[in-house]
């Protein structure tokens, strides 16, 4: 017959299957809850700071600051205007730069010098700002369309130029480059 073994003593009680129980989580709070309690916090954290500071401060001796001592502002106030744009110096220059801001208020337009708006197309607007001399308004068309041919290569017109887009972006553009290279070729 085998022999066996007494079961050996066991000091401590046998586990139990059941889980131990966990206390239930507490609510969760809202932002605002949390923040009040994080304010709170910190605001009696500031307190105690601010007592601290007054005790540990008590024995020096200070003499109040005037602060019309301190403190000295000027009466003007000092900061540079920006630059203001130099106007163009030139006959034609000034003729493309008053139709820049003409097409630029007024509007723009195609297949017409002006419509029932107002708007203006890229020749309309050279027309009314060379304020009827024909002379000025050929050699300003004449300057954009040579600004335009170098921008987009080889363009039949300057009224080709402007039908050829759904708005006016690139017309206004292209005037105030024109006014920027006529006035810097002094023409």
């Amino acid at each position: 017959m085998p022999q066996t073994h007494p079961a050996p003593a066991i000091d401590h009680p046998a586990p139990t299957t059941q889980a131990p129980t966990v206390p239930p989580p507490a609510a969760e709070l809202s932002l605002e809850e949390r923040l009040t309690l994080v304010n709170t916090a910190m605001t009696a954290r500031l307190d105690e700071a601010a007592v601290a500071y007054e005790v540990n401060t008590a024995h020096i001796e200070t003499e109040p600051v005037d602060l019309a001592d301190v403190v000295i502002v000027p009466l003007t106030p000092t900061s540079p205007t920006p630059p203001q744009p130099t106007p163009p110096a030139t006959r034609i220059a000034i003729v493309l730069d008053r139709a820049h801001q003409l097409m630029d208020t007024a509007g723009w337009c195609a297949g017409a010098l002006t419509d029932e708006q107002g708007a203006v197309c890229l020749l309309g607007a050279i027309r009314q700002a060379a304020r009827g001399d024909r002379g000025l308004e050929a050699d300003a068309a004449a300057v954009l369309l040579d600004t335009i041919r170098r921008r987009f290569g080889d363009v039949e017109s300057v009224p080709a130029f402007n039908d050829a887009w759904a708005n006016g972006r690139a017309s206004i553009r292209m005037l105030h480059e024109a006014a920027s290279s006529a006035d810097a070729r002094g023409i």
